[in-house]
């Protein structure tokens, strides 16, 4: 028998309710039991943890970059202090559109973009929550007295002292040294910036980027307690590691030749470049490109006008490192490679002779001598003293379908990288028939490859592409035996104190098995060139007291005036360098490069004399 709702008793209804209240109070009960359990017990550690970060603020130190000295010790790049601009973005108005009009304002005055000053807060905040946002580094005293003036309408602006990389002597070497400037976006991604943070600053180029992960040292680390409101407490300094600087890094560069290079090749007031290295170890002495730029200029933010100047302009280009990344026809430099692959191949015999008339024909077309002189009967000394073209075209044409004048420059470096340890390297171009032909299938060019392209490629026209560096490095190989040695800056480390830390090794990257006898032979015809009459450099290195052997060049380019290039290995004739300097729309190679390698010369030998040779050569206008 069953009782309806209706009819159980009232005390049996009131303990129902009872009953199910009960139930449902423990359950919650139970809910709230373990939740707290789960929260003090199985994860008290994780939040016990964020609690006291909260109660945390952890501050980056930067360290200051490592100097950059030449070979002798002297300064090339070290630091100084400047002021940098910070924000505390929790002093900031909670209201959006009150927050909003500050950062309008502050991007105004400081010369940034909105749109840029809130993707760096962003940036920050990601990785360094509750740090002050770095805004600008470097900044003019008129900008921090305005805004501190202003302190209402700038809330959370401050102002800290940094470390800023200082130029002792200005543009000197600035395409070797490069600049700093901060870590981008892209940069971050890279395994060997996995460790730094947006607003760090690394290398841009040159030795600074190539050496950055030993100039750029270890950031310091400052932790502090503040309060509810994020400020320090008193006495809230819980940890301090000092930040560790970066070591010094020595360069082979010699600030003297490079300062007589650059104001040599300035001289002439138009675009060039010139290098000058140790022929047996690959020590670069000193490098230089025209026009150059002063990195002072990257310690401070750009404006447009700025970066116009110097990143837009194509014809003047003065980032640009034109003994490094510039490609040229070379001219009669060329030449030492042609006699070099003519003589191992047995296009030409040691002590031929040929009758030089002025001209040859082939195919029924003429190339002529420069000026059309005629030189008569010449063998490979005379033909390289007296710059006979006539002679190189006879051996581009017996050359010619063997690929052995392409194999043989690319055996002495032209068309390849070199290896130098600085970034912005190119390849170049040696061209062969392969590589016309593909062109004119593809309609990039008018013909094929004729027997006219090998005899250009003789003297160094055509469609050859070239740096003064490769160029260099044909020389040393000849000049040293046969050894492809590995261009470089770097020389070695050192601590605080000028300590040794570590020397930098550089193997040569091949053997190039060149006959002692050929070797001999050539560097005779370029000795004669430079130091005996009727040398096409006679009138410049007739009174030079070191002995040389040097060849002119004068490559013609098109829409341009010729460009003048001249190659010299000293002393002779056991060469410990080799100095390439080229003049764009410079003339002959006797007029403007010859001489600038003479400055080079003078400064890099009267300096291992310890007197100044003076002006010993003479130097055609």
């Amino acid at each position: 028998m069953y009782l309806r709702g209706d009819e159980i008793p009232a005390g049996g209804r009131l303990s129902l309710r009872i009953a199910v209240f009960g139930g449902v109070a423990v359950a919650l009960f139970a809910i709230l039991f373990f939740r707290l359990w789960n929260l003090q017990i199985l994860s008290g550690d994780h939040y016990l943890a964020e609690a006291k970060n909260n109660r945390t603020r952890e501050f980056r130190v930067p360290a200051p970059r490592g100097d950059i000295l030449d070979r002798d010790g002297e300064v090339l790049v070290d630091n100084r202090t400047s002021l940098a601009l910070l924000l505390n973005t929790q002093k900031l108005p909670d209201d959006p559109a009150a927050r909003h009009r500050v950062l309008a304002r502050l991007a105004d005055a400081i010369g940034m973009p909105l749109r840029k000053l809130r993707r760096r807060i962003r940036e920050e905040e990601e990785t360094s929550a509750g740090a002050p946002v770095t805004l600008r580094k470097d900044v003019g005293y008129d900008l921090v007295y305005y805004l501190e003036e202003r302190q209402r309408e700038f809330p959370g602006v401050s102002v800290q002292r940094v470390f800023v990389r200082s130029y002792p002597e200005r543009s000197l070497a600035a395409h070797l040294l490069g600049t700093v400037g901060e870590v981008t976006e892209e940069e971050l991604k890279e395994r060997r910036y996995r460790d730094l943070r947006p607003g760090d600053e690394v290398g841009k180029g040159g030795v600074e980027e190539a050496y950055d992960r030993h100039l750029r040292g270890e950031p310091g680390l400052i932790k502090i307690q503040v309060n509810a409101l994020g400020q320090p407490t008193p006495g809230g300094q819980l940890v301090s590691v000092p930040p560790r600087p970066g070591k010094n890094l020595k360069l082979t560069i010699d600030a003297k030749v490079q300062e007589a290079g650059e104001a040599a090749l300035a001289a002439h007031g138009t675009r060039g470049a010139f290098v000058t290295m140790n022929v047996h170890n690959g020590e670069i002495i000193a490098m230089g490109s025209a026009p150059s730029y002063d990195p002072t200029v990257f310690t401070k933010p750009l404006t447009q006008k700025q970066v116009d100047e110097l990143y837009r302009d194509e014809v003047l280009a003065p980032l640009t490192n034109r003994a490094t990344e510039s490609f040229y026809p070379t001219g009669s430099v060329f030449k030492l490679v042609t006699a070099v692959a003519a003589l191992e191949t047995g296009a030409l015999a040691l002590g031929e002779t040929m009758a030089d008339g002025g001209e040859i024909t082939v195919g029924g077309q003429t190339f002529q001598n420069a000026g059309g002189q005629a030189y008569g009967i010449v063998d490979l000394v005379r033909a390289l003293q007296v710059s006979s073209d006539v002679f190189f075209y006879t051996l581009g044409l017996r050359m010619d379908g063997t690929e052995a004048l392409q194999r043989w420059a690319r055996k002495l470096g032209v068309g390849r990288p070199t290896g130098i340890d600085i970034a912005g390297e190119g390849e170049g171009l040696v061209p062969n028939k392969a590589w016309r032909d593909r062109l004119y299938r593809e309609g990039a060019t008018d013909r094929p490859w004729s027997v006219g392209d090998n005899i250009q490629l003789a003297i160094g026209q055509g469609d050859l592409q070239t740096t003064p560096l490769q160029m260099a490095m044909a020389y040393a190989i000849v000049g040293n035996g046969g050894t492809a040695v590995t261009p470089h800056l770097g020389l070695e480390l050192q601590d605080a104190a000028g300590r040794v830390l570590r020397e930098f090794k550089f193997r040569p990257r091949r053997k190039v098995a060149i006959d002692r006898a050929h070797a001999e032979a050539i560097l005779e015809g370029l000795h004669d060139a430079a130091q005996a009459p009727g040398g096409t450099s006679y009138g410049v290195f007739s009174g030079f007291p070191i002995p040389v052997a040097g060849k002119t060049g004068t490559a013609e380019r098109v829409g341009q005036a010729d460009q003048a290039w001249y190659a010299v290995l000293a002393p002779y004739p056991n060469p410990r360098i080799v100095t390439v300097v080229t003049v764009e729309e410079g003339g002959f190679g006797a007029e403007s490069a010859a001489p600038v390698a003479l400055r080079i010369l003078e400064a890099y030998f009267g300096r291992k004399a310890g007197r100044s040779l003076g002006d010993n050569g003479g130097s055609p206008g």
